[in-house]
């Protein structure tokens, strides 16, 4: 008996699946008995036991379970998954695949019934029809049409165990001329019959075969609403494959009153995916037709007001530009509209316009033209964005009137809409949410904490700065509340960024800023008392925040000194080379009196003034770098005194090295200037140090600068609301 491990390819010529168990049993059958396994699938399981003969046992039922199951496919095998003999999962696969007769449907249920004991004579051969599903499957018409003109009910069979009819066999294998046919010689009722749950008008939306599903609608308007076992309807299918053909097609034939959420929830998983795809001016459509679809949940219980919280992308908040790229986008204007659907219809129009061979070749030129142009500079990547932006806000402006208008009872949902969007920063979603709905101010989450908690929790200062709309009163009642665990606002504060947050930030040493700006920001709207309050864990924020950054604060050191000290080491060489210059100068002295020989041109005074410049320069930068390495790298200290000592370094080091390539390229053109093709060339050369450092640090003494005494991450010039607020679990 062989104990090696066995493969699908040395039993059987293919898995089982739903059409091939006649075969398949013959030869796993042969298999077994070759190997002496065939008694373990014959007999009854043995009880377990100790002795050697149940060891003896156990081993080969072992073999023959695995030989059955490596020769089943993925979904065969799931009917066995976690049977322990042998003969248990040969059973259940006979009983689920064993050949059956192929009925029309007409008979199917008559001569299956228990109540029928003409049962077996009504009961054809299983092969009777196989030639017919067999021609489908190739693709051979003609031998399908011969077999139909014998045996006209072949049209309506199914095999039992799959129900699949010859018109789903031929839309699996995209026989499109076969399904045309097939179509035609059904009656509409049989379009309606499900195999696994699927029409044949599902498999095809799925696939995205247009002409497929062009003539079985045509054929049954009524197939369209059926969903499958997973409740997803054609439409649905087409949309989750981005088949938009399909969906085009489907969508203009779908009756609206299908889409009701009393019909089901399809409407608000179709508006869901819609939301999903970005096709923000079909979603409008649909809930100008349908307004309460906007709190329907779907198939996969979210909402599409809940999806629309999950777009960070589709909403400007979400768009991570840089700064031209952002000059770009605000000077680009686009009407607001909500007829999308109709300029895109009238562009498609324009572009078929037009028979003069002339007009086109110099049209078509200058269009390519400026289109390349505009791609090179990305204008019109970011004109897609604006206008999806345009679009989104539009949707949810939309949809912000449908929920002002609904019942309290319909507002389910909406809470939970509105901490996605927070996590994921998307502030025009709250903005517009808390305007339209105020009372969504006292939500909490699971763990009892507000929005404004959530925010300062995720870290997401433009959602937190809408707390500047209120007054200072009313911004005080908002701070003042404490969760589940006894953690009040600050102690928000006091916990650990997000690490997607932190890594948007160059540098430990920035990072531990970014978070002391949070702790003091947010200790501006909370009592005093609250800032010595314990949580469960008999913390006040101070110590939770010392707790939580201690790691951060040793890494914010690490990261100051490594860079003060090779700055350190490149400001000192500086110091070094602009003091010998200094008494070196080009040309030498004059050997009687000891002034320099060039001493009256205009070139030799700019060479030591750049000289002295780039000395004293470099000396300000070691001296600054010096205190960086000296420093106590307390938690104050990355808050203002680090970051102003880095700042004052690094540039006084740029002027320092920008004055040392001055100095020595008019050194250098005193000397040879009657040699300008060296000159010049070197010239040149001297400014590549500058772009070097402009192009590795000057972004990061942007960034520090900005950071340390820019306008700050929170606006407080926020319009302010009128707003009442009733808060509960105020900190005591």
């Amino acid at each position: 008996m062989a104990t090696s491990a066995v493969s699908a390819g040395t039993i059987v010529v293919e898995v089982l699946n739903n059409r091939n168990y006649v075969d398949w049993s013959d030869l796993v059958r042969n298999y077994l008995l070759a190997q002496d396994l065939w008694d373990v699938v014959e007999e009854e399981e043995k009880e377990e036991e100790v002795d050697d003969q149940f060891k003896a046992w156990r081993k080969k039922n072992a073999m023959a379970l695995h030989t059955i199951q490596v020769s089943c496919g993925p979904e065969t095998f799931a009917l066995i998954r976690g049977i322990k003999s042998a003969k248990s999962a040969w059973d259940i696969l006979a009983e689920k695949f064993k050949a059956q007769p192929l009925l029309p449907s007409d008979l199917l249920e008559s001569a299956t019934s228990s109540n029928n004991p003409g049962y077996d004579e009504i009961v054809c051969d299983f092969n009777q029809y196989q030639p017919f599903f067999d021609a489908v499957r190739i693709g051979d018409w003609n031998k399908a049409k011969e077999f139909l003109t014998l045996h006209p009910n072949a049209v309506r069979a199914r095999i039992p165990y799959s129900n699949q009819t010859a018109l789903h066999i031929a839309t699996e294998f995209e026989r499109e001329h076969i399904v045309e046919e097939l179509v035609q010689l059904m009656p509409k009722e049989d379009l309606e019959i499900q195999s696994f749950g699927w029409t044949a008008l599902a498999i095809a939306a799925n696939k995205g075969n247009i002409k497929m599903v062009e003539c079985m609608v045509r054929q049954s308007k009524k197939i369209l609403s059926i969903a499958t076992e997973k409740n997803s309807t054609p439409i649905l299918l087409a949309c989750v494959n981005e088949h938009w053909d399909v969906l085009d097609y489907l969508y203009s034939v779908t009756p609206f009153e299908d889409l009701k959420p009393e019909k089901g929830p399809y409407g608000a998983g179709l508006l869901c995916h819609f939301i999903g795809a970005k096709k923000f001016d079909i979603a409008q459509e649909l809930i100008q037709f349908c307004p309460q679809l906007v709190l329907t949940k779907g198939p996969y219980w979210l909402s599409p007001i809940q999806t629309l919280a999950c777009m960070s992308s589709a909403f400007p908040s979400g768009a991570h530009l840089k700064f031209w790229q952002q000059w770009i986008y605000n000077c680009i204007h686009i009407e607001p509209t909500r007829a999308i659907r109709d300029i895109r219809v009238r562009l498609q129009n324009e572009g078929n316009e037009g028979s003069n061979p002339t007009h086109i070749t110099w049209s078509g030129f200058l269009k390519g033209l400026i289109s390349n142009l505009l791609e090179l500079l990305g204008i019109n990547r970011i004109r897609e964005m604006k206008l999806i932006h345009i679009q989104a806000l539009e949707l949810l402006d939309r949809m912000c009137e449908v929920i002002k208008c609904s019942e309290e009872n319909e507002k389910r949902g909406i809470d939970q809409a509105i901490f996605q969007a927070i996590e994921r920063g998307i502030f025009e979603f709250v903005d517009r949410l808390l305007q339209t709905s105020p009372d969504l101010i006292g939500s909490f989450n699971q763990m009892k904490r507000t929005v404004f908690q959530f925010a300062i929790e995720c870290r997401q200062e433009k959602v937190y700065s809408l707390i500047y709309r209120f007054d200072e009163k009313k911004r005080t009642v908002i701070g003042n509340v404490a969760d589940s665990s006894r953690n009040s606002t600050l102690h928000m504060a006091g916990m650990l960024s997000p690490l997607a947050k932190l890594n948007k930030i160059s540098g430990a040493a920035l990072q531990m800023q970014r978070e002391l700006q949070w702790f003091k920001e947010v200790e501006t709207i909370v009592f005093p008392r609250v800032q010595e309050i314990f949580n469960e864990e008999n913390m006040t924020p101070h110590d939770l925040f010392t707790k939580n950054h201690e790691q951060l604060v040793k890494e914010g050191e690490r990261w100051m000194k490594e860079t003060a000290t090779s700055c350190t080491v490149v400001g000192a060489l500086i110091i070094t080379i602009m003091f010998a210059s200094a008494f070196t100068v080009p040309g030498g002295n004059n050997g009687e009196t000891g002034i320099p020989i060039f001493l009256k041109t205009k070139l030799f005074m700019a060479f030591i003034v750049s000289d002295a410049i780039s000395l004293f320069s470099s000396t300000t930068s070691v001296l600054m770098f010096l205190g960086i390495l000296t420093s106590r790298y307390a938690e104050e200290d990355f808050l203002k005194s680090l970051p102003t000592k880095m700042i004052i370094g690094l540039s006084t080091l740029f002027v320092s090295i920008a004055a040392m390539m001055v100095a020595f390229s008019s050194g250098l053109f005193i000397m040879i200037h009657e040699q300008s093709w060296i000159v010049i060339p070197m010239i040149f050369l001297a400014s590549v140090p500058i772009t070097l450092f402009i192009w590795m640090q000057f972004p990061l003494l942007v960034e520090i600068f900005i950071s340390t005494y820019g306008r700050g991450i929170f606006d407080r010039k926020l319009k302010p609301w009128s707003t009442d607020i009733i808060l509960d679990g105020t900190c005591t």
